[in-house]
């Protein structure tokens, strides 16, 4: 319990993106529509490799799951945040301060990590391991991995919030970030946070740093079986079948790297807004533009699906 002269906090004042009263119309306007497009292209990845069966395969499979997270990650913090920027700041209960934006934020982002990783290996045995892919990486398997990701993040993501959760908030309650992120949000409690701290480093290892290190090496070992290729043609072939996804790689944890490692500076926290802005609304925007611009059957699925909804009409 807080003390006798403290009080107990029961919301947070998110303080946003100061000084913005000349722009904060056209940073609403922006804002929304990168967050309409990004419903509409991860809804639409999940629709076509959902519809199609051309595209039941373990690379959209993951694909689908991968559009899924992105979603739940926007959804999460965009529509609060355009409410921010509109008022200049705003309120929210500690519950859903911890629950649905702490929380969500933290799970989706590690089973982003567990996801791609996932996909570099299914890469790596179509690559490395052409003529064992289809006995190995069966949808049977896709599904159990799929569903070990999303469960694995989960339990490690409900392990630090019952821990935060026992946690006391007590007078201050001001946040400067557009949402409330995890390293601010700690900093708000007058509990002992170091064991939660050496938690959350712990689980970060396992669900980030950990698929990390195991996409490098399964693209080192793509890289060098692509080397050993001898035509120009079967080479360019087979990069372009895992090109899209290194592209989706590089965005994601370099972005993170750019939040977590390159933070620098007095005005380091401030820049972390903008970073964390690049983190939260980037990759889930330019993922399916990705894929959608750089993958053919993505493109025949989509002219499929234009022309099944002329026929109905």
């Amino acid at each position: 319990m807080c003390e006798d002269n403290q009080t107990m906090v029961t919301e947070i004042i998110l303080l946003g993106f100061q000084n913005i009263q000349r722009t904060k119309t056209l940073l609403f306007c922006l804002f929304l529509l990168i967050y309409i497009v990004i419903l509409i292209g991860n809804l639409l990845i999940i629709l076509l490799v959902s519809t199609n069966d051309h595209l039941n395969h373990p690379m959209y499979f993951f694909l689908k799951h991968l559009a899924f997270a992105d979603l739940l990650l926007t959804t999460t913090i965009v529509p609060n945040m355009l409410h921010v920027i509109l008022m200049e700041g705003g309120r929210i209960s500690i519950f859903c301060c911890i629950m649905s934006q702490s929380l969500f934020v933290t799970f989706s982002a590690f089973s982003q990590s567990c996801l791609l990783m996932l996909m570099s290996f299914d890469r790596y045995l179509a690559i490395c391991n052409p003529l064992r892919y289809s006995s190995i990486m069966n949808m049977n398997l896709c599904f159990k991995l799929a569903i070990g990701c999303w469960t694995f993040s989960f339990v490690l993501v409900q392990c630090e919030f019952f821990m935060i959760f026992q946690f006391q908030f007590c007078t201050i309650n001001v946040i400067d970030h557009f949402y409330c992120d995890f390293a601010p949000l700690l900093a708000l409690s007058s509990s002992d946070t170091f064991t939660l701290i050496w938690v959350d480093f712990v689980f970060t290892i396992l669900e980030t740093l950990l698929p990390f290190v195991f996409v490098i090496v399964s693209y080192v070992c793509i890289f060098i079986s692509i080397v050993q290729i001898s035509s120009i043609g079967g080479k360019k072939k087979a990069f372009s079948t895992c090109s899209s996804h290194l592209l989706i790689v590089c965005t994601y944890y370099g972005t993170l790297l750019h939040i977590y490692v390159l933070s620098t500076g007095s005005n380091s926290f401030n820049e972390n807004k903008f970073k964390s802005l690049a983190f939260i609304v980037l990759t889930p925007f330019i993922n399916p533009i990705i894929y959608s611009l750089r993958n053919q059957e993505i493109k025949e699925a989509l002219k499929l699906t234009y022309r099944k909804i002329l026929a109905l009409h």
